[in-house]
């Protein structure tokens, strides 16, 4: 085999976002000529596809489609590393499934695994581009919502990097200014539920018994735990529910409070980061 310089396999790999040792063999196998040694890469990667399963993804983007003020769709692909997160192919993925659930509103993921693409599921599409990048590609989830005023934002944590964490607000009133603030407020501040009622009976049970555990072990007396329990509860509340939120830009209001005053209603939001439930 011929033998090959580090400059020609780092363009190679530029090229194809496959790995090191990979891009070396496949130009050694081709004896320095990229155009082979890519349809080898292609070959090799097609054949590891199903080698692929068991490794995590999680690396990635987040995407956005907003035709309209009233609909937009968010999602999450994933992969390995952030050398294929940023690569040209990987983000005209993203964009292109994007548009796709716009266009076809799926049900969940599987169905949109499924559905097709110019003739070609989507499914395929990932696993051509699991191929082509010689790592596992994978879509953990998409939200979409319609209605209303939608207001979406998008993170990057990185420079050098696509956008890790993506907000999809929904208002009942369009206002440009508030939908933008409450999204950024919500990258920032990672709340988990609108409101209290929007909080799972279940995880709200738990919570209470982890603080009536909490003020039982503090000494506290049994006649006060219900009023304390109840405060700590309110204090939950203001963590992690949006509209109890204190307000990033002037913490002396809530997000309600911000909303109300605009004349608007806070209806639903999506808040995703790359590898985070």
């Amino acid at each position: 085999m011929a033998s090959v310089n580090m400059a020609d396999v780092k363009r190679l790999r530029e090229l194809t976002a496959a790995g090191m040792m990979d891009c070396k063999k496949a130009l050694e196998e081709a004896e320095g000529d990229f155009d082979k040694a890519i349809e080898i890469l292609r070959i090799k990667g097609a054949k590891d596809v199903g080698k692929r399963e068991a490794r995590t993804a999680s690396n990635g983007l987040v995407a956005v489609s907003r035709p309209s003020d009233s609909l937009a769709a968010l999602l999450e692909l994933n992969c390995e590393t952030d050398f294929v997160a940023k690569g040209e192919r990987f983000q005209e993925l993203a964009a292109t499934v994007v548009e796709h659930i716009i266009a076809t509103r799926p049900a969940d993921v599987p169905t949109l695994l499924e559905s097709q693409i110019d003739g070609k599921t989507v499914k395929e599409l990932l696993d051509e581009a699991n191929a082509a990048l010689g790592e596992k590609i994978e879509i953990r989830r998409f939200a979409l919502l319609e209605g209303g005023y939608i207001g979406t934002y998008l993170h990057k944590t990185d420079p050098q990097l696509p956008p890790t964490v993506g907000v999809l607000v929904q208002l009942d009133e369009a206002n440009a200014e508030v939908a933008k603030d409450i999204a950024q407020h919500t990258a920032a501040m990672a709340p988990k539920y609108l409101s209290p009622n929007a909080v799972p009976a279940d995880v709200l049970e738990k919570e209470r018994a982890v603080f009536e555990q909490m003020t039982r072990e503090e000494g506290k007396p049994e006649a006060a735990l219900p009023k304390i329990v109840d405060g700590r509860i309110n204090g939950w509340y203001r963590d992690f529910t949006l509209l109890q939120q204190a307000f990033v830009k002037d913490p002396k209001k809530t997000i309600a409070k911000v909303a109300e005053e605009a004349g608007v209603k806070v209806l639903a939001f999506v808040r995703y980061k790359v590898g985070q439930a």
